[in-house]
C-alpha cells in the first residue's frame, strides 16, 4: 500500500445510524480512547475528522453524498473488546469502512476477527508491527505509518549516529513491543552495536523495581524503553531514574507523546526517539488545518490518521461505489503515481479529479507512498528531549 472546523467535525460525531439518510456514508474510527495511548488518541481522531468534515462540506463525493463517522474504543489492548467494538460499527451502525485501529495486537485482532469475515476495509494510522505485512487480509488492510522493521533500521542508525554503542532494551509484553524490541535489536547489532539484555515488562505495575534491576545489572549507554506513554513506559523510566541505574533513554514512537514531558520534564533531557513524521509541504499544512481546528497537530499520528480517512474517500470516489469490496482496489491507485497531487485542504480537488476520470496521487500529510501490501514506506522525526520539551533534531 502507497505511499474548518473542530465545530462540524464534534457536530458530526453525534450523528448515528439512525440519523443517516440514503445520502449518508459512515466511517467507523476505532481507537484507544481508554488504555495505554489514550492522551495521543483524540488528537488521532480529530485529524481523520479533519478529513471527513473537508469531504463532506465539499459535496463532491459521489453526487453530492454526506459523510459521517462514529468512533469506538479498541481500548489498544484488548483484543475481545476491540473486536466487539468493530462488529457494533459493521453490523448496527453500518460503517463502509474503518480509520484504524491504533496499537497492532488489537489491530490484528478486529482484522482476522471482523474485517475480514465481513469485508470491510481498515486503514490503520499507527498500528506498525511487522507481522502486520503478512496478514492474511484479502486486500483490506492498508496502513499509512510504517512497518517496525523500517522503525527498528532508523532507530539503530539514530543511536550509532550519537555514539551510543551499547544499549540494554525493555518492552512492553505484546505484538508491538516484541516486533519492535526484534527488528531494533537486530539492526543495532548489524551496525556494530551491542544490546546488553532485552526484557519484556507488563504494564500497569506500581513498581518496576525488579525489572529495572536486571536491565542495569547489564548495563549500557542508554535504556530503550518500547512501550507505552501511558502506561509501564514511564513507570520503567522513574524506577531507572530513582535507582540511578540509567539517565538517557531511548524511546520508539509509543513513548512519545505530551504526558512524557509533564511526567518528567528536564529529568530526561538529552534522551532521543523516533516518531513517523516528514518534513513537507503536507506536513506544515496539516499542522496549520489542526491549529485551526483545535488539534494537537504536532502529536504522534495525527497526519497518519487524517490520511488514512482520506484514502478511503478518495478511493470510494475512484470506484464509483462506498461499498469496500469495490473500492478496495482503488486505494494503492489514489495514494501512488501517476497522478495530480492532492495535500491536505486539498480533498475537493482531489474527489473532482477522479470524478472527471484523471488520476490523482495522494500525497496528504504524511508523504503517503504505499508499498509491498499496502503499507507507508514511512519516514522518521528524529526526537530529542531537550529543557524537558520533546524537540525534532531531524527527519530520516
Amino acid at each position: 500500500m502507497k505511499k474548518l472546523l473542530m465545530a462540524t467535525a464534534t457536530a458530526a460525531l453525534s450523528v448515528g445510524a439512525s440519523a443517516a439518510s440514503a445520502e449518508d456514508v459512515t466511517l467507523g474510527i476505532i481507537l484507544g480512547f481508554t488504555g495505554p495511548i489514550e492522551s495521543l488518541t483524540p488528537h488521532m481522531a480529530g485529524g481523520a475528522e479533519l478529513a471527513i468534515s473537508e469531504v463532506s462540506e465539499s459535496g463532491k463525493l459521489l453526487d453530492g453524498m454526506t459523510v459521517t463517522q462514529e468512533r469506538a474504543d479498541s481500548t489498544c489492548i484488548d483484543a475481545g473488546a476491540a473486536s466487539a467494538a468493530a462488529e457494533r460499527l459493521i453490523t448496527a451502525v453500518g460503517v463502509k469502512g474503518i480509520m484504524g485501529a491504533d496499537c497492532s495486537g488489537v489491530t490484528g485482532a478486529v482484522l482476522s476477527n471482523v474485517a475480514v469475515p465481513n469485508g470491510m476495509v481498515m486503514i490503520s494510522p499507527s498500528a506498525t508491527s511487522p507481522a502486520l505485512s503478512d496478514a492474511a487480509d484479502e486486500g483490506l488492510f492498508f496502513r499509512t505509518a510504517p512497518s517496525d522493521a523500517r522503525q527498528g533500521e532508523v532507530l539503530a542508525n539514530v543511536l550509532m549516529d550519537r555514539g551510543i554503542g551499547s544499549v540494554a532494551v525493555t518492552y512492553t509484553n505484546n505484538d508491538y513491543g516484541k516486533g519492535l524490541a526484534d527488528s531494533f535489536s537486530a539492526a543495532f547489532e548489524a551496525a556494530g552495536g551491542e544490546v546488553t539484555t532485552t526484557a519484556a515488562h507488563e504494564d500497569g505495575k506500581a513498581d518496576y523495581s525488579a525489572e529495572v534491576g536486571a536491565l542495569a545489572a547489564a548495563g549500557g549507554d542508554a535504556l530503550v524503553v518500547a512501550g507505552y506513554v501511558d502506561q509501564g513506559g514511564p513507570g520503567v523510566i522513574r524506577a531507572a531514574l530513582d535507582a540511578g541505574a540509567f539517565d538517557t533513554f531511548v524511546l520508539p514512537d509509543g513513548m512519545i507523546g505530551s504526558a512524557l514531558e509533564d511526567t518528567f520534564g528536564s529529568e530526561i533531557d538529552g534522551s532521543i526517539g523516533t516518531v513517523p513524521g516528514t518534513e513537507s509541504e503536507g506536513a506544515d499544512k496539516m499542522l496549520e488545518m489542526a491549529t485551526a481546528a483545535g488539534i494537537d497537530g504536532t502529536s504522534p499520528y495525527v497526519g497518519e490518521s487524517y490520511d488514512a480517512a482520506a484514502l478511503i474517500l478518495l478511493a470510494m470516489q475512484a470506484a464509483g461505489s462506498v461499498e469496500p469490496g469495490d473500492y478496495k482496489g482503488k486505494i494503492m491507485d489514489v495514494a501512488n503515481a501517476p497522478g495530480e497531487q492532492i495535500f491536505p485542504g486539498e480533498l475537493a480537488k482531489g474527489l473532482e479529479i477522479l470524478a472527471g476520470g484523471g488520476d490523482i496521487d495522494y500525497v496528504g500529510a504524511t508523504d503517503v507512498e504505499l508499498i509491498g501490501g499496502g503499507e507507508s514506506a514511512g519516514s522518521y522525526r528524529e526526537i530529542l528531549i531537550e529543557g524537558g520539551k520533546l524537540t525534532t533534531a531531524g527527519y530520516r
